[in-house]
């Protein structure tokens, strides 16, 4: 990388959490706040909507069956397409100095994941995404399992393949595990998620806008 593309490269945030712990609305009000102020964002998800993560779609909503080390593995497969793709990979937009914000990263495989296999498999099987491009900070809104499940059930349809009150509890027991493992090789920001909507946001703002140059 040239000295111009490192000095240009762009923030990267993750949001980490259960399902149900309110990152899509606290990324869609921090993405707003950036853009009101002229900071334009690529926000993105995983599992994307490429090939690798429709396929996964289908998994997590019962229409197709699979093992869990089978997606944890598509789950591997569709992270580094979301890094590499040439059409929309982030990190080509990092390093041309647009800034990335993403639903879930690896810490959602290192946590997920590792209630079915040992979670230094999946700290493995993720190292090449870990190797080429680490957030700037991962946030993890923190919030109790069945508040969380009491929220999918107001705004959803249907559960997916991970939404059950004991899996919830396993799965934030292994984050917690994971962060404490690699808490000297990563940036992380852990917040209640249980307070308002509104006094989240606010601190969301507050501890991330630095990274914008704000």
């Amino acid at each position: 990388m040239t000295e111009h593309a490192t000095e240009n490269k762009g923030c990267f945030l993750a949001f980490e959490g259960i399902d149900g712990s309110g990152k899509s609305t606290q990324i869609e009000r921090l993405n707003r706040r950036l853009a009101q102020r002229g900071i334009h964002c690529y926000v993105t998800r995983e599992p994307t909507d490429s090939p690798i993560g429709s396929l996964i779609h289908q998994i997590m909503t019962g229409r197709i069956r699979s093992d869990n080390k089978v997606v944890a593995a598509l789950f591997v497969a569709d992270r580094l397409d979301h890094l590499l793709n040439p059409t929309d990979g982030i990190k080509q937009k990092i390093d041309s100095g647009i800034p990335v914000i993403t639903d879930r990263y690896y810490f959602s495989s290192y946590a997920y994941h590792s209630v079915d296999m040992p979670m230094d498999w999946v700290i493995e099987a993720n190292s090449q995404s870990a190797a080429i491009l680490r957030p700037t900070v991962t946030v993890f809104l923190d919030v109790d399992p069945s508040n969380a499940l009491g929220r999918i059930a107001r705004t959803r349809f249907h559960t997916e393949l991970f939404e059950t009150k004991s899996r919830l509890i396993s799965v934030r027991q292994q984050y917690f595990q994971a962060f404490e493992r690699l808490k000297d090789e990563e940036n992380l920001l852990i917040l209640d998620g249980k307070q308002s909507e509104d006094a989240l946001a606010e601190e969301i703002w507050e501890k991330t806008k630095g990274f914008f140059g704000l």
